[in-house]
């Protein structure tokens, strides 16, 4: 009996269920930059450690706003006043300067005038008095979760994690992944391509996305449509946590990477989903090898890579959210129903509106490359009208915001 194709969510499911993450390692905290943490994240000190001032200007008593005061000293960041503040007596205080013993409230410089160690009060005190002070622990206190298990270190995030007392991190260690390209019509060489071939572009397009994360790649191919070829450079990829191939996959006479992974053990989880583009999408395993083959037509492969090769490389590596998320947008323009499959539209997006390109053909790249989101057309979607709600995935960052 012919199976048939699985729908998008549970293909997904399926191929997240295999994956289990990568071991564990513990890095220097910049080293870890774009890396997932392996557990959850907890602040070993204080943030501020102390009451800290906010702006420059003068620290007096809670109760004495009016003045005058004597200026009895000063306190500048990382050079606190060591004695106390009473009433009638102000410190010189900088922008992160410890708010010195006795002083509750920060007065503006621009609403004092100083006369030699004299000062007076000329334009407003601060309501309320503590508005310029920052407060013990008002970013963090020691042993709060700083970030949880599975949050990706970005910029601001690596300089929590430092704040918060951290020099390593323990993140999931980085992952092989080996680009495979097959198919007799392709040329390595763009520059050297005659009329019956194509540039091999797919290899290079998904190890592009692939490297925004932290992955080893290496490219092989492109490999001829022949058994003994493929048999070779599957046992080239030996080393890999993933490969994913790109051709092959579909259910031509010369489509033959479903019988060269067969042959080299491993097994068929799924193969064909769905969708358009990108319907003839083979998962398999083996042992501890998972192995995505992705259509060959450009779009497709992109389309597919989207939606199951960075989602599984993203579980592998611990994320805590691995599926690209769908927002909502505004149709700029009329779009057509759907056929009998989900379809995902190359689209450009504006912040607000989402207009469809004219071009959908699955092999022209020119319409992708002008894309910035794709539209998720459900199967027999109706008509839709401008200004009409419906989803798409943007597709900065893999679709993950």
């Amino acid at each position: 009996m012919k199976i048939p194709p699985l729908p998008l969510e549970e293909a997904q499911a399926q191929l997240l269920a295999m994956a289990v993450p990568l071991p564990m390692v513990t890095m220097d905290a910049l080293s870890a930059l774009g890396h997932y943490l392996a557990q959850p994240l907890l602040a070993r000190r204080t943030q501020p450690a102390c009451d800290l001032s906010a702006m420059d200007g003068y620290a007096v008593a809670q109760g004495d706003l009016a003045g005058p005061w004597q200026v009895i000293g000063e306190s500048a960041a990382g050079h606190p006043f060591a004695g106390r503040v009473e009433a009638g007596q102000a410190v010189r205080i900088s922008t992160g300067a410890v708010v010195p013993a006795g002083a509750e409230a920060v007065i503006l410089q621009e609403d004092v005038t100083r006369d030699g160690a004299t000062l007076r009060l000329t334009g407003e005190a601060p309501s309320p008095p503590a508005k310029h002070i920052r407060r013990r622990g008002m970013d963090f206190c020691q042993g709060d979760v700083l970030l949880p298990q599975g949050t990706r270190i970005g910029p601001a995030q690596l300089a929590l994690a430092i704040s918060g007392g951290h020099a390593q991190l323990t993140v999931h260690r980085a992952l092989k992944l080996t680009v495979i390209d097959s198919g007799d019509e392709l040329s390595g060489d763009p520059a050297q391509c005659d009329a019956s071939q194509i540039p091999a572009s797919n290899g290079p397009m998904l190890a592009a996305m692939a490297a925004a994360l932290p992955c080893h790649i290496t490219r092989l191919g492109p490999v001829a449509d022949n058994l003994d070829a493929l048999a070779a450079v599957l046992e080239q990829a030996q080393d890999a946590d993933v490969i994913v191939t790109s051709g092959g996959a579909s259910v031509g006479d010369h489509d033959l990477i479903r019988p060269a992974l067969e042959a080299w053990g491993a097994e068929i989880a799924f193969w064909r989903v769905a969708i358009k583009p990108g319907k003839p999408l083979l998962v398999a395993q083996k042992r501890q090898q998972l192995v995505i083959g992705l259509p060959g037509n450009p779009v497709s492969s992109y389309a597919t890579a989207f939606l199951f090769l960075l989602p599984l490389l993203r579980s592998l590596l611990g994320a805590s959210e691995a599926l690209p998320k769908r927002v909502s947008a505004l149709l700029d323009s009329p779009l057509g129903a759907g056929g009998s499959r989900r379809e995902f539209l190359r689209s450009k997006w504006d912040g607000q509106s989402v207009i469809p390109l004219s071009l959908q053909d699955s092999g022209a790249l020119s319409s992708l490359a002008a894309s910035n989101a794709l539209i998720d057309r459900p199967a027999l979607a109706p008509e839709r009208e401008p200004g009409e709600q419906i989803s798409i995935y943007l597709l900065e960052n893999g679709g993950i915001a």
